[in-house]
């Protein structure tokens, strides 16, 4: 029987209350911002097509997250996992700079808050929702199989019960404890983390992120030198290239990096963290050119890494800035 006109436009509103949430899931099990809305689309295609069959056994929101499990699950019987540059290499000294690209499908890909995080009033599960989308967490994710990865999401993440996980993925109690705590157990044989944020930045941070805009914007590298962690990071995806340490992260910036000089930094928020676009001149047109959305992280007062993602035709539309800048 064929739903009518209000039927189906109740059923795409009540589909379409879980999209940030299902992105958010999706992200975290796929590491891609795309293919995380690929999947929701998909997850919504399907549900909208077997509604009928849907007997209210569980909740809207559970039967929508069993679908968008199996599709993800799906996606990632490729084998693919996505990694940051210091997942697959190590650190490159400056001396031996090289820029070398690697494909888009290799690296875990920045997404905009907006896209993943719900709106909540509880202040603590808006700082758990923020935990879950930074970056390393991300990455470290994608150290795990698959259906550990849903597991460890669903269960730490997300607050479901064992039982619920069970029901989900069509498995049983015992066997979702026991992936949780190999899923725990691998990710506790990773290096500790301890960039974090104050959700909202507090004064100290905020003044932080102040001086490196004035800092990188003048490129003044005395004071970015100043700003940064003894360990900070610089990635530039898709190159594999990634620098640690003050010294030779401003001496590719003042070389091979030198035409980012007199740049601009507009805000935004990115995975959890604070982040900025950044936009370099444009010789040819005048005004600024987009050049990469950096992603920011914060530890101990200082910079501890800040992650270029360069595909300016994908990043910038979906971060919603501009392409061009003027003077």
């Amino acid at each position: 029987m064929s739903r009518t006109v209000g039927a189906t436009t109740e059923l795409d509103a009540s589909l379409e209350k879980h999209r940030v949430e299902l992105t958010g899931y999706c992200y975290r099990m796929l590491g891609s911002a795309f293919e995380a809305e690929d999947a929701v689309q998909d997850t919504m295609v399907r549900a909208w097509r077997s509604y009928e069959k849907f007997e209210g056994r569980s909740s809207l929101r559970s039967w929508l997250y069993r679908i968008a499990t199996n599709v993800c699950l799906d996606m990632l019987n490729a084998g693919n996992r996505r990694a940051r540059p210091m997942d697959l290499t190590a650190s490159t000294p400056l001396a031996q700079a090289a820029l070398n690209p690697r494909a888009d499908n290799v690296w875990l890909e920045p997404i905009p808050d907006a896209r993943v995080l719900p709106s909540v009033s509880d202040p603590e599960e808006a700082a758990v929702a923020k935990e879950s989308v930074r970056l390393a967490f991300v990455a470290a994710l994608q150290q795990l199989p698959a259906k550990q990865r849903a597991v460890l999401i669903l269960r730490e993440v997300l607050a479901w019960k064992a039982s619920e996980v069970a029901e989900l993925l069509g498995t049983t109690v015992a066997s979702v404890n026991s992936a949780l705590q190999r899923a725990r157990a691998t990710l506790a044989e990773r290096p500790a983390d301890d960039t974090a944020t104050s959700d909202p930045l507090d004064e100290e941070q905020r003044k932080l992120l102040d001086r490196y805009v004035k800092a990188f914007e003048g490129y003044d590298m005395a004071a970015l030198t100043a700003l940064l962690h003894e360990d900070a990071v610089m990635t530039m995806p898709p190159f594999d290239l990634w620098l640690r340490g003050p010294q030779d992260i401003t001496g590719f910036m003042s070389t091979m990096g030198a035409a980012c000089a007199n740049s601009r930094l507009l805000p935004v928020e990115a995975n959890g963290t604070p982040a900025f676009a950044q936009y370099k001149p444009d010789p040819d047109n005048g005004g600024f050119m987009p050049w990469a959305i950096q992603v920011i992280e914060l530890s101990a007062g200082r910079v501890a890494g800040f992650h270029c993602f360069l595909d300016t035709e994908r990043w910038f539309p979906l971060f919603g800035v501009p392409l061009h800048l003027d003077a």
